[in-house]
């Protein structure tokens, strides 16, 4: 997979950017260039037109979101983030998310182990799939939610189903995509709204806020026996599989494991489907965005063999078209649809009727 991909890392640690190129030449993939700090990044990039750049978030002279917006500026290349597990490291890493980067990874540790090893793997999937990515494409912004994102006009009201619950799930260049539907949603619609988003431990709380910032719901991180109803959403926590427990009067509760991963992921999409399906019985919606992997397929599998709707992002404005790709091929998915349609799509699974 990753054969012919050219990298150029940066990191201001000699010792991190020894460990980041040996991986990434140990998967095959070429290391062009390193750079110390963010104003020798953007420099490598232009010099050496890569297919793909780590990128530290805290770097001197020139920081992550500095060089990101510089490389965006001039040479648009996609751009990883890899940082440390901190409050301050995730609010600078979204904002070079805002800047035109692609995603985030855990910036991997020094030790051997079994993790480190899992590590490995992971980083090398994922920047070969960051690689892949048209950062000039992508899905554009839209509104807050308003009664427009279901495309009806202002003297139309929407009847929606009773006690609905949507699961969304996705991975490679997802953050975006999953803040822009979850923004499109109006209040009204009465969600119950689980996401399940490939991120690591540190990032998802600080995901969380950011959605409950845009959206017309109520959105915070998951917690271990955390219940919600209509107008509420979960964000499952970095390395933690989020499962649907109960549903009772409306309201369902979740249970936090650390259960082996799925798909090679924690939190991985499966399992949030595959439980949403086997508890719920008001309408279910499973949702799939771009990513890479095939995580999320068989939960749509399972959502439609309960009776539920399936939407998947359409290849065209997917970072990555690995994951709804592969939900596609199920024969399970009632809708591919571009994100600007994602937010209508669901509205539309759950409209009863439209009065004047």
């Amino acid at each position: 997979m990753a054969g012919g991909v050219r990298a150029v890392v940066a990191d201001d640690s000699h010792f991190m950017r020894s460990v980041i190129s040996d991986i990434l030449s140990e998967g095959e993939i070429d290391v062009v260039a390193q750079a110390r700090n963010g104003r020798e990044a953007v420099g490598a990039v232009v010099e050496h037109d890569p297919d793909v750049v780590t990128m530290d978030v805290e770097m001197p002279e020139m920081n992550g979101i500095e060089a990101t917006e510089r490389i965006m500026a001039e040479r648009p290349t996609p751009v990883l983030m890899l940082s440390a597990h901190t409050d301050e490291n995730a609010d600078v890493t979204f904002e070079a998310l805002d800047k035109g980067a692609v995603d985030c990874f855990t910036k991997p540790g020094g030790e051997v182990s079994m993790e480190m090893s899992r590590l490995k793997d992971q980083l090398v999937d994922i920047v070969a799939s960051v690689a892949e990515v048209d950062v000039g494409g992508g899905g554009r912004s839209t509104p807050r939610a308003t009664d427009q994102a279901s495309g009806r006009s202002g003297t139309e009201t929407a009847a929606y189903a009773a006690n609905p619950t949507l699961v969304v799930g996705s991975s490679t260049g997802g953050p975006k995509m999953v803040e822009q539907v979850l923004s499109s949603l109006p209040l009204s619609a009465d969600l119950r709204i689980l996401v399940v988003q490939h991120m690591p431990e540190g990032f998802t709380g600080r995901f969380a806020e950011r959605i409950d910032a845009r959206s017309d719901y109520d959105v915070r991180e998951a917690t271990d026996g955390a219940r919600i109803g209509g107008g509420e959403a979960l964000v499952a926590a970095g390395d933690r599989h989020m499962a649907v427990k109960n549903y009772r009067n409306g309201r369902l509760r979740v249970k936090l494991t650390q259960g082996e991963p799925v798909n090679s992921v924690r939190p991985a999409v499966d399992v949030t489907m595959a439980t949403a399906a086997d508890t719920i019985e008001d309408p279910l919606v499973g949702v799939i965005l771009t990513g890479m992997g095939e995580d999320g397929a068989d939960g749509i599998r399972r959502i439609k063999a309960a009776g539920g709707r399936t939407i998947a992002q359409d290849e065209a404005t997917s970072a990555v078209y690995g994951m709804p790709k592969r939900a596609v091929e199920t024969g399970c998915v009632d809708d591919v649809l571009p994100i600007d349609d994602v937010a209508t799509g669901i509205l539309d699974t759950i409209t009863t009727e439209v009065t004047q």
